[in-house]
């Protein structure tokens, strides 16, 4: 249902309808609602229990979410579609540059580091592919394979991995736990590799498998990482499916990019945030999800990209733009008067 009331009503739009426009719209009115809340102080608690007692921890500002990640994710694809927005003109760049300095803000309160870190390099990766796809005429699918093939080398000739990266920037090699959610995964996914347990069939449900933990990842209600609960609900059949939808909307953008490259960038920048931020949570296919969402507008504006113009259409234009051969200008044939004087 969700996939259907996104995409169809896409495609059949006109493409004078600007979908980005509208997005950007959308998140900009969640930025001010969310400034409403953190003004009113929206702060997400925790209790830790120590020796001296239970204390109660400052975890970062949640707006009107549940959890303060949410707002970090809001804010930063506020961010993308604000950068985007600034690289108009008049009261577009205006509006663009404000909601970037909100959205910046909110990313910080909320202190979700991840969501504010590939909000910042999505961009650059975007217009630094979108450069040598235009240079090289390569899929830009095939030029980001570059980053996961490069990490699997070098993290098996050395000791460069995630963990290490967690651990220098955060001084904590375990994702605030998610590595010991991640083993219990793996182990899990070994049982059923290749149709998973069911979608949706895992976690927080009657007679779960996740209760096998003994422990408080048991009580997760996900991997937090959208990769690993793929693998577990659906098996290897089903990352199969999720990975080749992934390589052909990144791949489609190649042909967006020819026609609109501003465009191009922003839908890249909004489909690696998603890419990325699924290592850290789990976010597939998920219609509660906001950031799937986000990942259908992107794959059905791609769409309304993919296909060709009409032939009529294509012609007509080649006619109006049909450019001057090089060489003197051709004289004007002389009159029949003038031929007979």
């Amino acid at each position: 249902m969700i996939v259907t009331s996104i995409v169809l009503p896409a495609m059949v739009a006109p493409r004078t309808s600007d979908l980005m426009r509208g997005l950007f719209l959308c998140f900009a009115f969640a930025l001010i609602l969310n400034g409403l809340f953190v003004l009113s102080g929206s702060q997400a608690m925790m209790t830790h229990v120590s020796s001296h007692g239970a204390i109660l921890e400052d975890m970062g500002y949640r707006g009107y979410f549940e959890w303060k990640n949410y707002l970090g994710e809001c804010a930063a694809v506020a961010l993308l579609l604000s950068l985007s927005e600034a690289r108009y003109s008049g009261w577009r760049r205006v509006s663009g540059i404000v909601f970037v300095v909100i959205a910046i803000l909110l990313t910080y309160l909320s202190d979700s580091k991840t969501a504010l870190g590939l909000a910042l390099i999505c961009p650059l990766l975007a217009a630094l592919t979108l450069m040598i796809r235009k240079a090289t005429r390569i899929s830009p699918a095939l030029i980001l394979l570059v980053i996961p093939i490069g990490y699997i080398f070098l993290s098996s000739i050395s000791n460069f991995n995630v963990y290490r990266l967690s651990y220098m920037f955060y001084g904590d090699s375990s994702l605030t736990g998610r590595t010991i959610i991640w083993e219990f995964a793996k182990q899990e996914i070994s049982q059923s590799p290749v149709v998973g347990w069911g979608y949706q069939s895992f976690w927080l449900v009657p007679n779960s498998p996740a209760l096998e933990s003994h422990s408080w990842v048991g009580s997760m209600p996900d991997a937090h990482n959208g990769y690993y609960d793929t693998l577990l609900e659906l098996g290897q059949v089903g990352r199969a499916l999720l990975l080749a939808f992934i390589f052909a909307t990144v791949h489609a953008i190649g042909r967006m990019a020819d026609r609109d490259p501003r465009r191009a960038q922003l839908v890249l920048s909004l489909v690696l945030y998603v890419i990325f931020y699924n290592f850290f949570e789990s976010l597939w296919m998920r219609g509660f999800e906001f950031l799937w969402v986000v990942f259908l507008i992107a794959a059905a504006e791609i769409g309304r990209y993919w296909t060709r113009l009409p032939v009529k259409v294509a012609a007509s234009g080649a006619k109006r733009r049909r450019p001057r051969m090089p060489g003197p200008s051709p004289r004007p044939a002389p009159s029949s008067a003038h031929r007979l004087s």
